[in-house]
């Protein structure tokens, strides 16, 4: 499999990370009327700090991610080409691409799901909780009567960083614990894989009808940003799901399963819960992609010249 080296990629995370924290308190967590109201909490309770929370661990695996992702889509066009026409350099259709696409979805799970897990989980760790008991290092479990904060909401801060997380879902939950949210994970890349790279595809087109060059760098940031926002939008609802399961464990577990979690989330909250954080995904979504296009475009041209 063709790796990509992706310098640009830390510097996305960066920037979007802010937002996703937004997004995943306003999916998987409650008090916040909507996304300004979330933001404006997240300062004065946490101030900036807050807002960069779980960014240590997708920062460290996003070249490792985005070399999976974008490599593998190259290879799996390539392969189905020759597969279908008997030469990996023939033209491909939409078919193919969309074929491509949805299969560079379900292996890119393989590697997100855990770190999306973790992410989560540290993004979450503010989210009040009723508990009747919590641990004192060293000291094992301690009822909240004797420390007197029984039936008081505490702030809980259960993981000290990523490490640590891994390390206590693997001692809880095993090595499928790791892997929670990983079906809803599955509904959402699959069919967003496609609708990322089709647009993507698509604009480029538009944008150099000749094709008998590669597109200006301005057009593949554009088309890249641009599919980047349809994804995650369309997206949304898959993700609210995995956001929800992926935390759920955290403390105690509400949700048994994908299925459970719809309707149990529907029944409480409405049809409406379902688009929590579309519009923060959506302008999350066009710098980070924009910026994973561009830098997948000039990565192909610079091993293509050697």
């Amino acid at each position: 499999m063709t790796l990509f080296y992706f310098p640009p990629g830390a510097c996305s995370v960066i920037v979007g990370h802010p937002l996703d924290t937004v997004k995943t308190r306003l999916q998987a967590g409650k008090g916040y009327k909507n996304a300004f109201h979330c933001i404006v909490t997240i300062y004065k309770k946490e101030t900036l700090t807050g807002f960069f929370k779980g960014l240590s661990f997708p920062l460290a695996s996003i070249t490792l991610y985005n070399s999976v992702v974008f490599g593998f889509f190259s290879n799996a066009q390539r392969f189905i080409r020759n597969l279908r026409y008997g030469d990996r350099r023939h033209p491909g259709d939409m078919l193919d691409l969309t074929v491509a696409s949805m299969m560079t979805g379900l292996v890119s799970v393989s590697l997100g799901a855990p770190v999306d897990l973790v992410k989560i989980r540290l993004q979450m760790q503010t989210q009040p909780i009723l508990a009747q008991n919590f641990t004192l290092a060293g000291n094992g479990t301690v009822p909240l009567r004797s420390v007197g904060l029984q039936n008081q909401r505490t702030e809980c801060t259960v993981y000290r960083g990523p490490l640590h997380c891994i390390s206590s879902i693997l001692q809880t939950e095993g090595i499928q614990g790791l892997y929670r949210g990983a079906g809803a994970m599955i509904l959402r890349d699959v069919p967003g894989y496609a609708l990322y790279f089709i647009p993507y595809t698509v604009f480029c087109g538009w944008m150099n009808p000749n094709g008998n060059s590669s597109p200006h760098p301005c057009s593949i940031w554009l088309a890249g940003g641009l599919a980047g926002s349809i994804s995650w939008v369309t997206a949304t609802p898959a993700d609210v799901v995995k956001s929800r399961l992926q935390a759920d464990a955290m403390h105690h577990r509400k949700y048994k399963g994908i299925v459970h979690c719809i309707i149990q989330s529907y029944k409480t909250e409405g049809l409406n819960v379902f688009f929590r954080g579309a519009s923060v995904s959506a302008i999350r979504g066009f710098p980070m992609s924009a910026t994973m296009f561009l830098c997948y475009e000039l990565s192909l041209k610079f091993f293509r010249s050697l």
